[in-house]
């Protein structure tokens, strides 16, 4: 394999993401034409997905090394997840008092040019809390005036967090309830959390979590129309350097495939997605998930294998079992969508054989869809009556039509394979086909129907 020149800068500039190079362009004041050049190249790279334009290899080296260091710094200055930890680091050791003075130094500075409110403002407050009693045990009362005049400062802001918390956390209840098929309702909460999202005088830790609140509601109702303003905004806040850290840009590029997605503009949300799995944080599987399904829309069917064998290694690693779940049902869509049809059902067999009550408690109707539309495929109409019977899925299905977006695919299947296996007669099959077809039109399993049983629809 051909070496690609300047392979180590090439790496960690591909890592970048289109909203970080937007900020380190705004914020550079270069002076050399050719650090300048680089970075221009960088910054198009990161929104040209599927294209790369290589770097000068005239340029000395230098300067690529230089151009790296400036970038780490100027994204490490604005994270707010590295400004968390340097909280933690210095809770334990006042903690155990091994805090040294240059810790102390850079925690004063901190004090005195802040600015609220702070991302993490009331972790950041509980902090000074412990602080304030290290230094007035030890007599230190410049530095303890300075501490607890924020404290008394800020005291009212903080309690006002807590409550905001501890509201937030009730609202979570309920929609979290909801979106998982329970009796909760949650739009009584959407117009206080868009209060809670445009304050500017919450914590940022907070405004995050309305809008990912509203995110839920938004598909609890589908109503997608309440978050294209909120998440627009929320780009002009990145492209700032504001509310920055890795994590948070790809939750925002995840929740954008969503949207886009709800919309049907499956180009974007492809576009976002692949952005959203650059870094692979704890939620990957999830959005690799996510991408996966807005390929198999886009027909983009050895694109969606291909991504989904890459991270395949990633999958077996996770103990989120609705993760995993969804994983193996999406990868089985794309086994059948190349043809793959035997291996996506030894692929569900295998995982159903080891985790048959986790899938029945978690996706069930994802799973079952793809794994019986592979036997559906290879015209295996017995096991699929057998595993319908089973797993009792019609009876589970009929309790899942209230949820949104819901599809019968499980009905349809398990009909056709009667009619296939003698087991009703034509009339009764082509009566519910033709109702379910009524709704579905468009589905690909309608189309697979059409296919196998044209004289029922």
């Amino acid at each position: 394999m051909k070496k690609i020149q300047l392979q180590k800068f090439t790496d960690f500039a591909n890592q970048l993401l289109p909203h970080e190079t937007a900020y380190l362009m705004s914020v550079q004041q270069f002076e050399d034409a050719q650090k300048l050049e680089i970075l221009r190249l960088v910054d198009y790279n990161c929104r040209h997905i599927g294209q790369f334009s290589p770097y000068d290899t005239s340029i000395d080296k230098r300067k690529y090394s230089h151009l790296k260091n400036w970038i780490q710094d100027r994204l490490e200055e604005i994270d707010v997840d590295a400004h968390y930890k340097w909280m933690l680091e210095l809770e334990k050791k006042i903690m155990t008092d091994a805090i040294d003075w240059t810790d102390e130094k850079a925690l004063l500075k901190a004090v005195r040019n802040y600015r609220h409110p702070g991302f993490f403002f009331s972790k950041f407050f509980e902090l000074l809390q412990l602080y304030r009693h290290f230094l007035l045990i030890r007599l230190r009362y410049p530095d303890y005036e300075v501490v607890h005049g924020f404290l008394e400062q800020y005291a009212a802001a903080y309690t006002f967090s807590r409550e905001t918390g501890d509201r937030l956390h009730r609202a979570t209840n309920d929609i979290v309830r909801q979106y998982s098929g329970g009796a909760s309702t949650s739009a009584k909460w959407e117009s206080w959390l868009q209060e809670v999202f445009y304050n500017e005088q919450v914590e940022g830790i907070q405004r995050h979590m309305a809008l990912i609140r509203l995110t839920f509601i938004s598909f609890n109702y589908r109503k997608y129309d309440l978050l294209r303003e909120k998440y627009d905004y929320l780009d002009r806040q990145l492209r700032e350097g504001k509310y920055y850290s890795k994590r948070l840009l790809v939750n925002y590029y995840i929740n954008r495939l969503l949207l886009h997605s709800s919309f049907g503009e499956y180009d974007q949300a492809a576009f976002f997605g692949y952005l959203s799995i650059r870094e692979k944080t704890h939620d990957y599987i999830l959005y690799v998930n996510n991408l996966c399904s807005v390929l198999l829309k886009l027909e983009k069917h050895q694109q969606a294998l291909e991504l989904m064998r890459q991270a395949a290694p990633e999958m077996r690693n996770t103990q989120n079992m609705f993760n995993r779940v969804s994983f193996v049902a999406y990868y089985m869509g794309a086994l059948n969508k190349n043809g793959l049809h035997k291996n996506a059902e030894g692929y569900g067999d295998t995982f159903l054989k080891a985790y048959a009550k986790e899938v029945l408690s978690q996706r069930w109707h994802l799973f079952f869809s793809h794994y019986l539309e592979a036997l559906l495929y290879q015209g295996q109409y017995e096991k699929i009556i057998k595993a319908i019977r089973k797993h009792e899925l019609l009876v589970k299905d009929q309790s899942h039509r209230n949820k949104a977006g819901y599809q019968p695919n499980i009905p349809a299947i398990y009909h056709l394979s009667q009619y296939k296996e003698g087991n009703i007669g034509a009339e009764e099959a082509k009566t519910t086909l033709q109702e379910i077809a009524g709704r579905h039109q468009a589905s690909s399993l309608m189309q697979l129907i059409r296919r196998l049983a044209p004289e029922m629809v």
